[in-house]
C-alpha cells in the first residue's frame, strides 16, 4: 500500500537541499553490533561508544606535527566497516576498522585520523587480481539492493566516453586479513568519466589455509557446500601491515546527512525506546540506523507498519550522540513505492545534496524580465559581428541547452578560419548576484536518464543562452587560422554575436561525413536559415571533419589516452516514461569531431588564463594512475600473456589499441582490459594556479599537456563560468579579478565536489532505470567475458550492456564445480547436471576471458538482478524475447 500524502508531524526540515556537497560515490556504514544494542533501555548512565572529538587546537597543532592525518574517508561499498582514506605519501591507504574508530563521520566527509599503534595494523597480502587466488566467494543472503553497488571510474571526460553501469562484486567474509586488489570500486571522471578516483584497494576476503604437504590447489566442490579450496602460500606476493587509524575530528562534513529507506518497529515492544522510536532502515546500509520519532511518523505506523513496508521515505540525521549506536534523525518525506521511478529518483537526488527545488523569485528577478529579449543596441556596438557567418551546432538530437556551435571557411590561400562559438553566460549571470550565488552553490547541471537538474533556470539553459537556431545570441569566441593539418597560425579571443544557421544532431552531421560526395535530401535534415544552404553546411562539416582527423591523429602521437568504456542509452516509454529498451551509445566521427575542436578551445583558453593571471586562473589538472595498483595490472597482464607498456599515457593507450585485432573475441578482450585500467585512473580536478608551486602539477595526465581548463560548457558547469569571466578579464572587457587563491580554491573545491555527486547521480539513474528494464523486459541474454575467477564464483562483463556482475555456482545446476590453477592463471571447471538422466553430464571450463552466454533476470527485491550463467549448447531465446534496442 502506498501512503505517498500523509501529513507529516515536522519541525524545520534537516539540511536544504544543495547546502551540503557529497565527495566520491559511496553512502556511509552503520555499526555491525546495532542488533544487539538496539533493544537497550536508555534508562540510566549510558557508556560512551564513541570517542569524544579531538578540540580544534589539539587537531591543528597535530596536523602541524604530523602525529594527525587528514583526508576523505571512502567507506568500502562491499563491507560497511571497512573504511580508508588516502596515505599522505602516495603509499597504500590507511585502513579504518569499524564503525567505532569511523566515530560517526560519514562517506565523503573530510576527517583527521590517528594511527594505531602498529601491533594493532591488520595484515595485508597483494594480489594481481582477486580471484588469482582460491578466494572464497559465498553468495550473500542479504537481498539489499547495495550488495552490489554500482561502480564508477574516473577517467576524465577528456580521455573517455560515457561509461556505463557496472556492477560491483558481492560482499565478502572472512578472516581479519586484508587483501589488496585493483578490482573495487574506483571513481573516473565525467560519464565521460569516474569519482573519488582513490579506488577501495583493500577488501577483506576469506583465505583457505593450505593443507600441509599439499601442492594441488584443485579441489572439486559439490553444489552448495561451502569447502575451502586449499591454496599454495608461494602464490601470495609480499606480506605486510596494512596502516590503521581512528577518526578523531570530523573538519567538513561532505556527506549530505540524507537518505532513503524504509521505517520499521523497534524489535523490542517491552523497551522504553518502542513506545518513542520507530527504526529507519537506509536502503544503503553503509549509511547508520537511525531513530526517528514515532511523532514525526505516518498516523497509523504503529498499528499498520506491514502497509508501510515497501514505502520509501527520506531521512535527515540531525544528531549522533557518543552514547548512541543509531544517529537520531527527522522524517523529511515520503517518496512513494520502492523501485518506482521517480521515487527511487528524488531519493537519490536527495541523498547526494541535489537542489532540485524550483528557483526562488528573488534568482528569477535576476533574469531579463521584458520578454522576447532583444540584445541591446550597444552591446552590438562591443563585440565582433559574426550573424553572417555559416555557424551551427552539433548536439545529441534531445539536446535543449546548446552550449557550442562551430565554423569552418575556406581560406584563399589554402588555409582555414575555424571558430569555436560558447554561449556567454557570464553576461546574464552578474557576479555576486542571487542567480550568481545559486548557480555557484549547484555548480552543476545534473544528467539523469529522463530529466535534468539544471544550474541555471531553463530561460537563461533554454532560451537566452542556448545558441539555438536562427536567433541572435551572445558568444565569447577562439578563432583560428589553421593549416589543413590543423596547424595553429593565428589565434583570437573575444565576445562576438552569431545567427546559428541550423541545429545538427550528431547524426545528420556523421549522414554528411558518411556521404562526402552526395547531396543530403532537405527532408532528411533540420531547418537551415535562407542566408546559407545545405551545401555549404555540408561541406563545413566535411573541412572540420578533415581538421578533426588531423588534430585526433596528432594528440595520440603526442602521448594522449582514451578509455572509452560501454555507456547505455535507453528508449522510454512516452507515456509511462518506463524503459523500453537499451543500446550501447556508439561513439562516432561526429562526436569525434565536435571533442576535438572543444578540447582545442579548452586548452587555448587555459594557456591565455594563466599567461594573464599565473595565480589566479582556475585550471584542470589530471594526476598519474595510483602506480601500486598500476604495477599489480601489468603484472597480472603478464600472467596472462598480454605485455602491456604503461611508462606514460600514450605508451598505454598504444597497448590498448594496438594489442588486439578485430574479431569478435578481440573487442571483448579489449572492452575487459580498458575496464581494468580505468580503475587506477585518478580523478581530474580543478584547482587555482596559485595553490600548486610545481607546474609540473599542472599537467593532465590523460591528454598529456601541460595546462588545461573548462571553457565550453557553462550552461551546465559553473567552473566554466568563473574561466569566462577569467578571460574577459584577460582581454580588458572586464577589472583584473579580485580574489585571493585560496577562495578561489575553495570554488574549485566545490565544483569538484558537485561534480563528482552529479557522476554518481547519473550512474545511479542508469543503475535504476537498467533494473527497472530488466524487471518488465527481462529476462535478458547476452554474451560475457570473464574479468575474474574465484573459487565458487566468477565475475562477468557483460558486453551487450556494459554491467558487471558476479556469477555464483551455487545458484546454477551444476553437479559439481572444482577450482585449480594452471600455471599463474586460476580456472573453475563446471560440471553441468544434464536435462535427461540418461546422458553425460556437460563440462564447462572458465578462466579469465572466457566468453561465456549469460541471462539477467530481476530477483523478488525491487531493483535488484542477477546474472545467471547460461548451460553450454543452450540456443539463444527468440528475439521477440529481446528488449526491442
Amino acid at each position: 500500500m502506498n501512503h505517498p500524502d500523509y501529513k507529516l508531524n515536522l519541525r524545520s526540515p534537516g539540511t536544504p537541499r544543495g547546502v551540503s556537497s557529497v565527495v566520491g560515490p559511496n553512502a556511509v556504514g552503520a555499526s555491525p553490533g546495532d542488533k544487539k544494542s538496539k533493544n537497550k533501555s536508555m534508562r540510566g548512565k549510558k557508556k560512551s561508544i564513541f570517542e569524544t572529538y579531538m578540540s580544534k587546537e589539539d587537531v591543528s597543532e597535530g596536523l602541524k606535527r604530523g602525529t594527525l592525518i587528514q583526508g576523505v574517508l571512502r567507506i568500502n561499498p562491499k563491507k560497511f566497516h571497512e573504511a580508508f582514506i588516502p596515505s599522505p605519501d602516495g603509499d597504500r591507504d590507511i585502513f579504518i576498522d569499524g564503525v567505532v574508530a569511523r566515530n560517526r563521520a560519514l562517506n565523503g566527509d573530510l576527517v583527521v585520523v590517528k594511527l594505531l599503534p602498529e601491533d594493532q595494523w591488520k595484515p595485508r597480502i597483494t594480489l594481481s587480481l582477486p580471484g588469482v587466488l582460491g578466494l572464497q566467494a559465498v553468495k550473500p543472503e542479504s537481498n539489499d539492493k547495495e550488495t552490489e553497488a554500482t561502480y564508477e571510474a574516473d577517467i576524465p571526460e577528456e580521455c573517455c566516453g560515457h561509461h556505463p553501469l557496472q556492477q560491483s562484486p558481492k560482499g565478502w567474509s572472512g578472516p581479519d586479513v586484508i587483501i589488496e586488489a585493483q578490482f573495487d570500486d574506483s571513481d573516473s571522471e565525467d560519464r565521460h568519466g569516474n569519482t573519488s578516483g582513490l579506488v577501495d584497494g583493500v577488501k577483506k576476503l576469506s583465505i583457505s589455509t593450505p593443507d600441509k604437504g599439499k601442492e594441488d590447489s584443485s579441489t572439486p566442490v559439490m553444489k552448495d557446500e561451502n569447502i575451502p579450496i586449499p591454496q599454495d602460500t608461494k602464490a601470495l606476493s609480499e606480506k605486510s601491515l596494512q596502516k590503521s587509524a581512528k577518526v578523531v575530528y570530523i573538519l567538513e562534513k561532505k556527506h549530505s546527512r540524507a537518505a532513503t529507506g524504509i521505517l520499521k518497529l523497534l524489535a523490542d515492544k517491552n523497551s522504553d525506546l518502542f513506545k518513542k522510536y520507530a527504526l529507519f532502515s537506509p536502503s544503503d546500509h553503509r549509511v547508520p540506523r537511525i531513530y526517528v520519532p514515532l511523532k514525526d511518523c505516518p498516523q497509523d505506523f504503529m498499528t499498520r507498519p506491514k502497509d508501510y513496508a515497501n514505502t520509501l521515505f527520506i531521512c535527515r540525521i540531525i544528531d549522533w550522540k557518543e552514547d548512541c549506536n543509531f544517529a537520531l534523525g527527522q522524517l523529511a518525506k515520503s517518496l512513494g513505492q520502492a523501485g518506482e521511478i521517480e521515487p527511487e529518483t528524488e531519493g537519490i537526488l536527495t541523498e547526494y545534496g541535489v537542489d532540485f527545488s524550483d528557483f526562488s523569485s528573488e534568482v528569477l528577478e535576476c533574469l531579463p524580465q521584458s520578454l522576447p529579449w532583444t540584445i541591446p543596441p550597444d552591446e552590438v556596438g562591443k563585440r565582433r559581428d559574426l550573424r553572417k557567418d555559416c555557424i551551427f551546432t552539433i548536439d545529441p538530437s534531445t539536446a535543449r541547452d546548446l552550449d557550442d556551435a562551430l565554423s569552418c571557411r575556406r581560406l584563399t590561400d589554402g588555409t582555414f578560419e575555424v571558430g569555436v562559438h560558447i554561449a556567454d553566460v557570464s553576461y546574464f549571470v552578474p557576479e555576486g548576484s542571487s542567480l550568481d550565488k545559486v548557480a555557484a552553490e549547484r555548480a552543476t547541471s545534473v544528467y539523469l536518464v529522463q530529466k535534468v537538474v539544471p544550474m541555471l533556470p531553463r530561460l537563461l539553459c533554454e532560451e537566452l543562452c542556448s545558441l539555438n537556431p536562427m536567433t541572435d545570441k551572445l558568444t565569447f569566441s577562439v578563432i583560428w587560422k589553421l593549416t589543413p593539418e590543423g596547424k595553429i597560425l593565428e589565434e583570437w579571443f573575444g565576445r562576438t554575436i552569431i545567427r546559428s544557421c541550423t541545429k545538427l544532431s550528431y547524426d545528420h552531421a556523421q549522414s554528411m561525413i558518411e556521404n562526402p560526395t552526395e547531396k543530403i535530401p532537405e527532408e532528411e535534415l533540420p531547418p537551415i536559415s535562407p542566408e546559407h544552404s545545405i551545401e555549404e553546411v555540408h561541406q563545413a562539416v566535411l573541412n572540420l571533419h578533415s581538421i578533426a582527423k588531423q588534430l585526433r591523429c596528432q594528440r595520440f602521437v603526442d602521448g594522449a589516452l582514451r578509455l572509452d568504456q560501454l555507456k547505455l542509452a535507453f528508449t522510454l516509454d512516452h507515456e509511462t516514461g518506463l524503459p523500453q529498451g537499451c543500446h550501447i551509445y556508439e561513439y562516432r566521427d561526429s562526436n569525434k569531431l565536435v571533442e576535438e575542436f572543444m578540447l582545442m578551445a579548452n586548452m587555448a583558453v587555459a594557456h591565455k588564463i594563466f599567461r594573464t593571471f599565473p595565480v589566479q586562473a582556475l585550471l584542470r589538472r589530471h594526476p598519474p594512475p595510483q602506480t601500486k595498483m598500476l604495477s599489480d595490472l601489468v603484472e597480472f597482464c603478464d600472467q596472462m600473456g598480454l605485455p602491456m607498456d604503461v611508462s606514460s599515457a600514450g605508451a598505454l593507450n598504444k597497448s590498448l589499441t594496438k594489442t588486439f585485432g578485430d574479431d569478435k573475441y578481440s573487442l571483448a578482450r579489449k572492452e575487459v582490459l580498458t575496464n581494468m585500467y580505468s580503475r587506477p585512473m585518478q580523478m581530474a580536478l580543478y584547482f587555482c594556479s596559485g595553490t600548486l608551486q610545481d607546474q609540473e602539477q599542472f599537467r593532465h595526465y590523460a591528454l598529456n599537456v601541460p595546462l588545461y581548463t573548462h571553457f565550453t560548457s557553462p550552461i551546465r558547469r559553473f567552473a566554466d563560468v568563473i574561466v569566462h569571466r577569467l578571460l574577459a578579464a584577460a582581454l580588458g572587457y572586464s577589472e583584473q579579478p579580485d580574489v585571493e587563491p585560496d577562495t578561489l580554491q575553495k570554488q574549485a573545491d566545490h565544483c569538484n565536489d558537485r561534480r563528482m555527486a552529479s557522476k554518481r547521480v547519473q550512474e545511479l539513474s542508469i543503475g535504476l532505470f537498467f533494473a527497472v528494464l530488466v524487471k518488465e523486459s527481462g529476462p535478458l541474454e547476452s554474451e560475457a567475458m570473464v574479468m575474474g575467477v574465484l573459487n565458487q564464483a566468477f565475475d562477468v562483463l557483460v558486453l551487450r550492456f556494459g554491467v558487471q556482475k558476479r556469477i555464483y555456482c551455487n545458484a546454477l545446476a551444476l553437479r559439481s564445480y572444482s577450482f585449480q590453477k594452471v600455471g599463474k592463471k586460476p580456472e573453475l571447471t563446471l560440471l553441468w547436471e544434464p536435462d535427461d538422466l540418461e546422458e553425460e553430464p556437460t563440462q564447462q571450463v572458465i578462466t579469465i576471458f572466457s566468453l561465456v552466454d549469460v541471462v539477467l533476470q530481476a530477483e523478488a527485491t525491487a531493483l535488484k538482478y542477477s546474472a545467471i550463467l547460461k548451460r553450454p549448447g543452450l540456443e539463444k531465446a527468440s528475439d521477440e524475447e529481446e528488449p526491442e534496442d
